[in-house]
């Protein structure tokens, strides 16, 4: 269970998809994702998140039997060779419950369970952790014209009321985490002011997720760098969602994620270092 007092936690992101946007299906083999999921461990994760479909702004859905064919030979194997949590990055409760049979211990759901009418029995079933996270629209359309009146107290409210329709269905509630969704049916200028107000989010009363790491919105700022030239954009926003109280940081980048985290509540905890 998620602890809302202990330091943050690093969640290591594990592609297994041919189209991801940050690193092209470099990690769509299963021998060279667990390699880099082992890697991750060793860098300082101390969760890994296995995905098997993008949800990149423009991407297709993938079918349920390929999704669980890309992830299950995964985490299977890191099952066998790490003892750290394993979260299953999926919209699709089919896929969740193969992947908590093979070890997923977390369900990191994009959707917060609506993508399916199955999906909220299902994490009950499970009793695992849930992720949920907030996007405006699906992966296929979601950035072609996102609007809201107010993005702080409009995704405020949505996970709100997702916590409580999870805790009404029976859903323990020291079992859920929110996210934001930078990136997910958001402007440049949306994900700003998310950042800005991260604080607000933590008043929700469960742990906040941050996934800002190498997405668009630090290129639309810094000169259309490529993804794999945007960590220190994700350090920045690592390092604002620390100082606001958020929990866990999904990130592609461990090791550098760990050293700013670390050095961070150095100069919080000066005491320590006498």
């Amino acid at each position: 269970m998620p602890n809302m007092n202990k330091r943050p936690d690093i969640m290591g992101i594990i592609n297994a998809t041919p189209d991801s946007f940050s690193d092209g299906g470099r990690f769509f083999d299963p021998e060279t994702a667990i390699a880099h999921g082992l890697r991750l461990a060793a860098e300082g994760a101390t969760i890994l998140d296995v995905g098997g479909e993008s949800t990149r702004p423009g991407a297709d859905e993938v079918p349920v039997d390929e999704e669980i064919a890309r992830v299950l030979p995964i985490i299977k194997e890191l099952r066998t060779q790490t003892d750290i949590p394993i979260s299953i990055d999926t919209r699709k409760p089919e896929v969740a419950v193969a992947a908590v049979e093979a070890g997923a211990t977390i369900w990191n759901d994009v959707t917060a369970l609506e993508f399916s009418p199955d999906s909220i029995t299902t994490a009950k079933s499970l009793g695992c952790d849930i992720v949920l996270m907030h996007a405006q629209g699906d992966p296929k359309t979601m950035q072609e014209k996102p609007k809201y009146d107010d993005v702080v107290e409009g995704v405020f409210e949505y996970l709100s009321r997702r916590v409580a329709c999870c805790v009404n269905a029976g859903i323990l509630e020291n079992r859920l985490i929110v996210d934001p969704g930078i990136g997910f049916g958001k402007t440049t200028e949306h994900n700003l002011l998310l950042l800005a107000n991260l604080d607000r989010l933590t008043q929700i009363g469960r742990p906040v997720l941050l996934g800002a790491s190498r997405k668009r919105f630090i290129s639309a700022i810094d000169g259309d760098s490529p993804p794999d030239q945007r960590l220190g954009g994700a350090l920045a926003a690592v390092l604002t969602g620390f100082a606001q109280g958020c929990s866990i940081f999904r990130v592609h980048d461990v090791a550098e994620t760990r050293q700013a985290l670390n050095i961070a509540d150095a100069i919080e905890n000066p005491h320590l270092w006498r």
